[in-house]
């Protein structure tokens, strides 16, 4: 899943709070989309993010023992054809890369999606070298714990995120899911390396690529989503986002993931994909003091086109946190960083109808979906 760097490094001082205020939305506005589903799916957003650097072994093995349902790994690809786990192609920010003096001639500036970025990428460098580095804290600055995990552990590739799965599945006598996304998969074609046959022949190898094997394909963009469900029966995901669109199917966004939440849109989507992965706002927005409003009907009308609804990410900081859930003194200079109250927004949620969330933080997901 993705955030834009400036919701997470601009938003500190630009944010406005007041007092915590109580829930604006009415019991009757709840449960319109219900869904049919037993209890819904916990899916560890990059492993138990925020407890561990993100999409480390470590940070997977500890959402499994935390209850997850399924372990996401981002995936992105080495200059040798290798999928790996990272949020980014741009290793700077989670890597101890550019400590490596021999890799310093690499940094360099490229265009991804539209976006000028300079730093380190993931298809310049072979899986051996990708091997020599080391993980670290995306968000230091408000997971500031992690950082003592700096530079422990490697950068996992899919296969060891398989292995992982299927060795804790044994274990623990259940099923442990992976809901693997490809990221940017269209700038990678355009260098010539592509998602689909390592990822199906992977999923081949473990015995996962089938409709009821315990996955989940995500992409931001679609064409690759089309062309897969030509490949496989494995359920696929759209993500989408409030703001542009998917990068792969036009400039300047003639199509967005806001018409794509449409009735006609949303019919669109239910001829390839299983279900959407909308932000959630797009589901529960805030006004401009950062409050919740009344939901949209994106729960109901998704549902009445045979899609489920696995919404991201919920995050216990109060950084991410709408109004009436943030806890503390909001003088405190860690404010921010601070924990709210995640399980409520998830039981609204829950409420609301969804099928399924994203979370940082398994722990709470569970406490809170089994409490609900």
């Amino acid at each position: 899943m993705k955030i834009h760097r400036r919701q997470i490094m601009g938003g500190f001082a630009a944010l406005s709070f007041s007092a915590c205020a109580n829930l604006p939305i009415e019991k009757n506005k709840l449960g319109q989309g219900k869904n049919n589903m037993k209890k819904p799916i916990i899916i560890a957003h990059r492993g138990a993010s925020g407890y561990r650097p993100e999409h480390t072994l470590a940070s997977y093995e500890l959402a499994i023992a935390q209850n997850c349902d399924f372990i996401e790994p981002d995936l992105v690809i080495t200059k040798d054809g290798h999928l790996i786990c990272r949020h980014e192609n741009n290793i700077s920010e989670t890597t101890n890369v550019a400590m490596h003096p021999e890799f310093a001639g690499r940094k360099t500036t490229k265009i991804v999606d539209g976006e000028s970025m300079t730093g380190w990428f993931t298809e310049d460098f072979t899986l051996a070298e990708i091997k020599t580095l080391r993980a670290k804290e995306r968000l230091p600055q408000l997971r500031h714990d992690n950082t003592n995990y700096d530079n422990q552990f490697e950068v996992p590739t899919f296969e060891e995120v398989l292995q992982l799965r299927e060795k804790k599945s044994k274990e623990l006598g259940r099923e442990i899911g992976v809901y693997p996304e490809t990221k940017h998969p269209s700038y990678f074609a355009k260098n010539g390396l592509y998602y689909d046959d390592a990822l199906l022949a992977h999923l081949d190898k473990y015995g996962l690529n089938s409709n009821d094997a315990p996955v989940f394909i995500q992409s931001f963009e679609t064409q690759n989503l089309k062309k897969l469900s030509q490949k496989t029966k494995v359920k696929l995901i759209q993500l989408m986002q409030e703001d542009d669109g998917p990068w792969d199917s036009q400039e300047k966004w003639v199509v967005t993931y806001k018409s794509m939440t449409s009735k006609e849109g949303l019919k669109e989507i239910a001829k390839y994909a299983y279900g959407i992965g909308p932000q959630k706002t797009m589901i529960l927005p805030r006004d401009a003091n950062n409050k919740s409003t009344l939901p949209t009907n994106l729960v109901k009308d998704a549902h009445e086109s045979g899609l489920k609804l696995h919404p991201w990410t919920f995050r216990a900081e109060n950084y991410f946190l709408p109004l009436e859930y943030q806890n503390g003194d909001k003088n405190d200079t860690k404010f921010m960083a601070l924990h709210g109250d995640l399980a409520s927004e998830i039981r609204l949620f829950i409420e609301l109808g969804v099928d399924g969330v994203f979370c940082d933080f398994p722990d709470i997901a569970f406490n809170a979906i089994n409490a609900a």
